[in-house]
């Protein structure tokens, strides 16, 4: 038999008190407005999204069950796959803004560097830019008439395209504009892995006799591919996504827009100027088994090329 005060210990181990039930309950209560918000912005539109892509609305409102109808539909419809090819097109280009942003967060690391501030504000400006501005600005600058792009190739004798206007050139300069965008907060992101490196792994190289290059490939990159894996989740989920700057620097009745329609803008057109809702969600759940199935794939892949201290 036990003592009567282990008893009492071991019952109070097995059996939360007042006190305890009390904390639970301020735990649930503190983060009640936030699941709350999830489950009414986030998991409630999602299932309706998906009960929306086994309908067809009609023209006064209503909804018909179709079944799979809508997604059939989908892999035959040759503006969906070209709308996803050009999609998976700009994620690849977008993607060689990371090793970009690798070099940029670098040499804003670089010890004693004048003006560090300045350079670092100016890479970050266009992520607290509105979009709106950053599409507008930039199809001023790609217009082929008096843009400012072309008005520098033609100072060095270069007859500059029609940027936003070509169907082989629009998917390109929204792909560079992208980049751009994304830039200076991926540069952040690194510059902060590069600042949670300790020194002592380069006094060590720097003795063993490691210049900055081999120190850079050697022990920089290493450590960073934690943060290169996060980067590149981010900026893939963002890529697939992509519509204002198509929105705002492609004319619809430009020759462009075919070459350069991603998913969402697919999705845009389908939804709210057809006004083919379950065609549109069909659209919607298409783009999130993608994101689903490549960032799985990148979860899967992280245990080969992430290495953690």
């Amino acid at each position: 038999m036990l003592p009567t005060e282990e008893r009492a210990a071991a019952s109070a181990v097995a059996r939360p008190g007042r006190r305890s039930r009390r904390d639970w309950l301020w735990g649930y209560g503190l983060i009640a407005p936030m699941a709350l918000g999830l489950a009414v912005f986030y998991l409630w539109p999602i299932v309706q999204t998906l009960y929306l892509s086994f309908t067809e609305s009609g023209m006064f409102g209503g909804q018909t069950w179709v079944g799979l109808d809508n997604f059939a539909g989908l892999f035959g419809d040759e503006e969906m796959l070209g709308a996803l090819r050009n999609t998976l097109l700009y994620s690849v280009l977008v993607l060689i803004g990371v090793p970009l942003s690798i070099v940029v967060a670098a040499l804003l690391n670089v010890p004693g560097l004048r003006g560090l501030g300045v350079y670092r504000t100016l890479y970050f400006l266009p992520v607290v830019t509105m979009p709106a501005a950053v599409g507008l600005t930039w199809r001023y600058l790609y217009n082929g008439d008096f843009g400012l792009i072309n008005y520098l190739l033609g100072q060095a004798g270069i007859d500059g395209p029609y940027w936003v206007s070509d169907p082989e050139f629009a998917i390109y300069a929204v792909a560079v504009v992208g980049i751009w965008s994304s830039l200076g907060y991926n540069a952040v992101l690194f510059l902060a892995g590069l600042q949670g490196i300790p020194k002592h792994y380069y006094e060590a190289a720097a003795i063993d006799g490691a210049g900055r290059l081999r120190q850079f490939f050697r022990i920089t990159l290493p450590l960073l591919t934690p943060t290169t894996f996060f980067v590149v989740v981010i900026t893939l989920i963002n890529a697939l996504q992509v519509f204002d700057l198509v929105y705002l620097m492609i004319d619809t009745k430009s020759p462009a827009l075919a070459g350069s329609r991603t998913i969402v803008y697919f999705f845009y057109e389908q939804g709210f100027v057809q006004n083919s809702r379950g065609y549109a969600a069909a659209i919607a759940v298409v783009l999130l088994a993608l994101i689903l199935v490549l960032t799985a794939i990148q979860f899967r892949l992280q245990k080969r090329w992430v290495h953690y201290e």
